[in-house]
């Protein structure tokens, strides 16, 4: 595992979901070398899978940029030294909004 302390950038989870990220990050560290980010993601993000229900991703690394739509509760981007890990469930698919928004017009006319 790295050594020192996970560093929170940005989150809106629950304090008990923010713990289990950082708890499976560590985790995975243990498991695998630090410059094995695909294989960290992919750890986190089944775990993730498992523990919280379907549809979570995870981006692992120490240069990134990233421009994501996520569920409310459910973005975590932290650092563990100089490893970045963004966690977060994606939204609803494109088309379930739309449906929303012609209900709303709709309901204008």
């Amino acid at each position: 595992m790295l050594e020192g302390k996970a560093v929170i950038g940005e989150t809106d989870m629950l304090q008990t979901m923010q713990q289990d990220a950082l708890d499976l990050a560590s985790k995975a560290l243990d498991v695998f070398d630090v410059t094995e980010a695909i294989e960290i993601a992919r750890f986190i993000k089944k775990e993730f899978d498992r523990m919280h229900g379907p549809g979570w991703q995870c981006i692992v690394g120490t240069d990134f940029g990233s421009f994501v739509t996520h569920c409310c509760g459910c973005f975590i981007y932290f650092c563990l030294g100089n490893l970045a890990i963004l966690l977060f469930r994606g939204s609803a698919a494109p088309e379930a909004h739309e449906n929303q928004f012609s209900a709303v017009e709709a309901a204008k006319a």
